[in-house]
């Protein structure tokens, strides 16, 4: 009589994360407050070049695009080895304070140096040091709350994210108006020290550290101490993970520039502090969209699907660029920007949840989180570039259509090629 071949064994269920307390409020605190410091100076130096320093001093959209994309490269060659880093420190908190440090003394520098290579090292330097960032709080994150709530708690960070760009950018706008543009730098060193607190606030003895990295139980998987690979070794044997990795290539490209030539062409309409004020009103609008989106992905996001929910935000980001091209009026910009909200919230949501779903129990997730941020990275560093060479050579109507087309040709990358990611009930 035929016998039943034995079903394979179930994969134990995670055990729920205990309540997070202190250091739940803590990574609360530490997303608000460094929100505006982990990118540094962002949109805010493309509007000081252009329009404090200007052409008397040699600057435009070309050579701003170009200090851009040096830093870009520069936190590209950190992302990886700052995710390698991550798995294997245990001091992920004291990482955090070194790079908030070091990126606010290389943006307040930036009032005092002159000269193209200097600009381009203070902000090389803070993109190195910046690298450290999502990484560290990340693996933090997942070493607090584990697998099972890693998703909302996501969610909550961006959220909070958002919530402090938002408030940090209206006080930019509102001192900038005026104060002069030159104000984001000491609000940029003010809200490190906060961020700095907030850091030491998380108690260590709340992170698992072999959890933070990705690792599942011993029983459940013999490689679970597995050292860490090389970020192209991730990239080349972890299914989907290419292909995640030259989507997020793609969305980069695409978005990257779109802020800081809408900050440009503001720069250009109504002069540097208005514009400020003005960029930091787009700014605003677009984190407080982000916070819900956040929030609601968080929540829904493994019952829904991944997929979709990323294709959703690919086609945002296509409209953006296209309805740019409609009017160049302040309150127009205003407005189209708000999608950003959409777009990048569902993007910063997301990245770190499919890139856990994709490597998980291998104990790699902050080099292959790394890996694919570096690919990532490149596409934003160049997309300053590309921008600014379409701006100077056919307009910014040009540089809109160009930038919308790519993330349409990413929409269609990810329809085609990027499977399911969630595990759903």
């Amino acid at each position: 009589m035929a016998t039943l071949a034995p079903a394979p064994p179930l994969r134990p269920r995670p055990t729920p994360a205990p309540p997070m307390g202190g250091a739940g409020r803590a990574l609360d605190w530490l997303n608000f407050f460094l929100a505006d410091v982990r990118d540094g100076l962002g949109p805010y130096l493309a509007i000081y070049l252009v329009s404090v320093r200007g052409p008397t001093q040699g600057w435009n959209e070309a050579t701003t695009g170009l200090v851009m994309t040096i830093a870009g490269l520069a936190g590209l060659a950190a992302t990886a080895p700052a995710g390698a880093l991550v798995d294997r420190l245990r001091a992920k908190r004291a990482l955090l304070v070194v790079a908030a440090l070091l990126v606010t003394v290389a943006s307040l520098a930036l009032p005092f140096v002159s000269g193209f290579t200097a600009v381009a090292a203070t902000q090389a330097l803070a993109a190195i040091a910046g690298a450290a960032f999502a990484p560290a709080i990340t693996g933090i994150t997942l070493g607090i709350v584990g697998a099972r709530a890693f998703t909302a708690r996501v969610g909550r960070n961006e959220a909070f994210n958002h919530a402090g760009n938002a408030v940090s950018a209206g006080l930019a706008g509102l001192l900038a108006w005026k104060l002069g543009p030159q104000v984001v730098f000491w609000l940029m060193a003010l809200l490190a020290a906060a961020s700095i607190a907030a850091t030491l606030a998380i108690p260590g003895d709340r992170i698992d550290h072999d959890v933070a990295r990705g690792l599942c139980a011993e029983d459940e998987d013999p490689d679970c101490d597995a050292a860490p690979q090389s970020m192209w070794h991730v990239l080349r044997h972890t299914r989907g993970l290419s292909i995640f990795a030259a989507a997020a290539f793609t969305f980069h490209l695409a978005n990257a520039a779109m802020l800081p030539s809408v900050g440009q062409l503001l720069a250009h309409r109504v002069g540097g502090g208005a514009a400020t004020s003005l960029m930091s009103a787009c700014i605003v609008g677009a984190q407080l969209v982000m916070v819900p989106v956040a929030i609601l992905v968080g929540g829904h996001a493994d019952r829904w699907g991944h997929k979709p929910i990323f294709l959703a935000a690919f086609a945002v980001l296509a409209a953006r660029g296209l309805l740019y091209t409609l009017s160049d009026a302040a309150p127009w910009l205003l407005v189209v920007q708000l999608l950003d909200g959409v777009g990048a919230g569902i993007f910063g949501a997301l990245f770190p949840v499919v890139v856990a779903s994709l490597t998980r129990g291998s104990g790699r997730f902050n080099v292959a989180q790394g890996a694919v941020a570096t690919v990532q990275g490149l596409g934003g560093a160049l997309s300053a570039s590309l921008a600014g060479w379409l701006i100077v050579t056919g307009g910014y109507d040009l540089a809109f259509l160009t930038l919308a087309v790519i993330a349409g040709a990413g929409l269609a990358l990810y329809v085609v090629a990027m499977p399911e990611t969630a595990d759903r009930p």
